[in-house]
């Protein structure tokens, strides 16, 4: 089954054409039942299988947990009219709770600041224009892990960023097989750079970053099908502007560390810069995070008002610093997803 979340036409295209699963059989289980004091084990049938959800399933409730700064489905902005994309919304949420219909062990790719060490080189790569090695689709060597094919073991294919969520489907070696959620097919990666999160997990906390048209949404699970909509905000993206500032990347993440005060350099030196408060990172060194503090000042800043208009951070997901704070107390460390998009 194909698991891409690229890009958001490669997200609507998959969603809407191959990504559900198809409607499954009815499956034989075993039923026990007692016989002359012993356990006999018989096969039975399910009465039914629910079916895949699609993007009309989806039913969305405006139930605020945080109502500061609120953005209308629709708003202006310059000259333009911005909106939340719902419909994507609801195919990713279709998308999503598809993924955890089966009994399935996830794990997240990991190497934050290449700490489980750096990924061998590919066998075909580039330098992108922050003269990084990246493989031929500009997924950077730097804090990511390595993607072998099952047919070699020797040299990785491509690379996978930090934070990106895979189905376990086997460990061989010092080796897990694995399917990544955000790229096709099946894959091998050494298992130091793999974390496996708890059987009994289920992403019911989901972001949603558009930064095109530079907001967030927070939405929680309620039931089959049904979510309510806990915020939606205004934020501000990463700025591509080597060698420094870069793209908030588009993808699936998962909420991998909190910080309370996320403490950040001066670029191109050693030196603190400042702080950014209540921060959640979900991948690489990108957090959302509340309104940076610059040094020499140490009180927090509430709002910005650059938040909502243009691509500005290095990276991470500007926020106003009381919606940082909401989202760093309501989502779950590794049980909460981050869905850029544009």
């Amino acid at each position: 089954m194909k698991r891409i979340f690229h890009t958001v036409l490669v997200v609507s295209v998959f969603l809407a054409g191959g990504c559900i699963r198809p409607e499954k059989q009815v499956e034989e289980v075993p039923v026990a039942r007692q016989d002359s004091g012993r356990i006999v084990v018989e096969v039975g049938e399910l009465p039914f299988q629910e079916k895949p959800l699609s993007e009309t399933d989806i039913v969305l409730t405006r139930e605020l947990l945080y109502d500061k700064y609120t953005l209308a489905d629709e708003y202006p902005y310059r000259d333009t009219v911005r909106r939340v994309k719902w419909e994507i919304v609801r195919k990713s949420l279709a998308f999503i709770e598809n993924m955890q219909d089966t009994r399935t062990a996830w794990t997240v790719f990991q190497n934050y600041k290449n700490r489980n060490g750096e990924a061998p080189l590919v066998h075909a790569y580039k330098r992108d224009v922050f003269r990084r090695i990246a493989d031929t689709l500009g997924v950077e060597r730097y804090q990511s892990v390595p993607l072998y094919l099952p047919s070699d073991t020797v040299t990785p294919v491509r690379y996978g960023r930090d934070g990106s969520l895979s189905e376990l489907m086997a460990q061989t070696g010092s080796f897990y097989k694995v399917r990544p959620v955000s790229i096709e097919g099946e894959w091998l990666v050494p298992v130091r750079y793999v974390r496996l999160l708890p059987d009994s997990v289920r992403f019911h906390h989901v972001i949603f970053v558009d930064r095109k048209d530079q907001h967030i949404v927070t939405l929680e699970w309620k039931e089959r099908g049904s979510w309510l909509i806990r915020s939606v905000n205004p934020a501000t993206t990463g700025l591509h502007r080597p060698p420094y500032g870069q793209e908030t990347p588009l993808g699936l993440y998962l909420i991998q560390e909190k910080k309370e005060r996320m403490v950040f350099l001066k670029d191109g030196s050693s030196a603190t810069g400042g702080y950014a408060p209540y921060a959640s990172r979900f991948t690489n060194g990108a957090y959302i995070h509340g309104v940076p503090v610059n040094v020499p000042r140490t009180a927090m800043i509430e709002y910005s008002y650059t938040l909502g208009t243009t691509p500005r951070s290095h990276m991470c997901v500007r926020n106003a610093t009381s919606h940082a704070r909401f989202i760093y107390e309501w989502a779950p460390v590794a049980q909460s997803l981050v869905v850029v998009i544009e």
